[in-house]
């Protein structure tokens, strides 16, 4: 079966924008050429990939089957490419990076900016997504490397390795009633009127054990996605919220917020690097790591 690049691209592209035209357009090739393609690989395969409604381009159930593996050998295609050249173009190129909220956030600002200015000639690009996110992202060769901030975890497709501790602590306000008490009980937290992180989230997934353990369900008063809303929101005093150390320190340095250790926590979460097995260490993904290493975190 001649099951070329181009044919697997137009059955991504298709997917994505619906229209014939779009990917002509995309693809540089002309309209009747994409339909001599696609209804080419329907006729090798059998099957009908799309089905046309209200002038688009659906995929069929086989069709779902077929974009799947259609995905991955065009990311491995396209990975294999830019692999290669990186060997002839050492200080050129692309990394693409994905990371989880609080690396993101309060870790790869200064490393990535270090980096851009030892390599100019790189181009740096970073999805910032929860760490269940970043994991499947990698095992889908959409990114090179991933920083995430999560418990130990063991994937066969992905190497991983810690390089510090990403410790939960319970952060409230000066003004919250907290403040006054020399030592928190589990009891007195478990009754406290939460912020929680979205579901998605490492932080709230931790925040949800602990109150597992405790046999009850936490207060949420509100609900957020965003640390930096979460620790604004927690000025008002009338709220806690387990958060990042490392995304808490300079509003505690500043006095802002204060932080305790949450009492009988018994989980470990580290900021991780991880990279798919299946994917050439490239000199790029060993420049970046080797500066992520090297900086005191």
């Amino acid at each position: 079966m001649n099951l070329n690049l181009i044919k697997l691209q137009i059955v991504e592209l298709l997917d994505k924008h619906k229209k014939i035209t779009s990917v002509a357009d995309e693809l540089g090739l002309k309209q009747p050429t994409v339909t001599y393609h696609l209804k080419n690989l329907e006729q090798q395969l059998g099957e009908k990939l799309f089905e046309s409604r209200m002038d688009k381009m659906i995929l069929t159930e086989s069709g779902k089957a077929f974009l799947h593996y259609a995905v991955k050998i065009n990311a491995l295609a396209a990975e294999a490419e830019r692999v290669v050249k990186e060997f002839s173009q050492a200080d050129r190129g692309t990394l693409k990076i994905g990371a989880s909220y609080v690396p993101a956030t309060y870790i790869l600002p200064k490393i990535l900016g270090q980096f851009g200015e030892q390599h100019p000639g790189v181009t740096l690009s970073l999805s910032v997504k929860p760490s269940p996110v970043i994991k499947e992202m990698l095992a889908s060769h959409e990114i090179d490397l991933g920083i995430l901030s999560t418990e130990s975890f063991y994937l066969p497709s992905l190497h991983s390795q810690a390089l510090c501790e990403d410790e939960l602590v319970l952060v409230f306000a000066p003004s919250h009633p907290f403040a006054e008490m020399a030592e928190l009980s589990p009891a007195a937290i478990l009754s406290a009127n939460f912020i929680l992180h979205n579901k998605e989230s490492s932080t709230r997934q931790l925040t949800d054990k602990w109150f597992e353990r405790g046999g009850v369900q936490p207060r949420a008063g509100i609900l957020l996605d965003s640390l930096e809303a979460i620790k604004q929101s927690l000025s008002s005093g009338k709220h806690v919220s387990f958060i990042s150390r490392l995304a808490v320190q300079e509003e505690v340095d500043r006095g802002e917020l204060l932080m305790c250790p949450i009492p009988d926590y018994h989980f470990h979460r580290h900021i991780f690097y991880s990279y798919n097995r299946d994917r050439h260490y490239s000199p790029l993904v060993g420049l970046f790591i080797e500066l992520l290493r090297s900086i005191k975190l």
